[in-house]
Parts: structure tokens; sequence; C-alpha cells
């Protein structure tokens, strides 16, 4: 008794490949883009600065993996902005308000 080995027929299929996402790339650095302008109000340029961070991850295995990276960076660089303008707004907060109080009570009472 001889042993052959078996053979299986060649796959026709083709491999399974990721699908390209050039639109997430470009997404990615227009919020970027818009995070640099938004990041005077942490409110807004925060939730755009983290949006702009998700597409950029996800542009990456696109065709446009520069402007991926792009996006990345300057999204980045908006959410460290808008984090560092939290904190500072956080730590004036009682100052500007002991000002305005002040400024309140030299303006004059009209009847």
């Amino acid at each position: 008794m001889t042993y052959e080995p078996t053979t299986s027929p060649p796959s026709t299929s083709p491999p399974p490949t990721t699908p390209n996402r050039p639109g997430l790339a470009i997404a990615s650095l227009v919020l970027g883009l818009i995070t640099l302008i938004a990041w005077c109000l942490p409110i807004c340029g925060a939730p755009l600065a983290i949006a702009g961070i998700i597409t950029g991850i996800l542009g990456l295995n696109s065709t446009n993996r520069g402007l991926a990276i792009a996006g990345l960076i300057i999204a980045s660089l908006g959410l460290i902005l808008s984090i560092v303008n939290s904190v500072v707004g956080m730590l004036f907060a009682p100052q500007f308000s002991q000002m305005f109080e002040e400024i309140l009570r030299e303006l004059p009472v009209q009847p």
C-alpha cells in the first residue's frame, strides 16, 4: 500500500481586501482644519477633534494615507489646544467672576 498525498484544487476566489475609503482621509483633514478654528470653544473643538482622530485612524488604510496622517496630526493638535483651553478656563473662572462682580458694583443704579 502506497501513500499518495491528496491535493486540493486551486482556489478561484480572490483574497479578501480591505475597502478603500479615501473619503475618510479627506474628512479627517477637513475636521482637523475646522478644529483649529473651533478649539477656542472647547464644547465645539473637542468633539470635532475626536471625530477627526477617529476618521483619520479609519482612513489610514485608504489610498490617501498622507491626508489621513495629516488629519490625525492636525486633529490631535486641536484636541490638545481644546483641553488646554478648558483647563485654563477652569483655573481663571473664579478670578473672572470676581472681576465681573466688581464692575457691576461700580455701575450706577438707576431707579
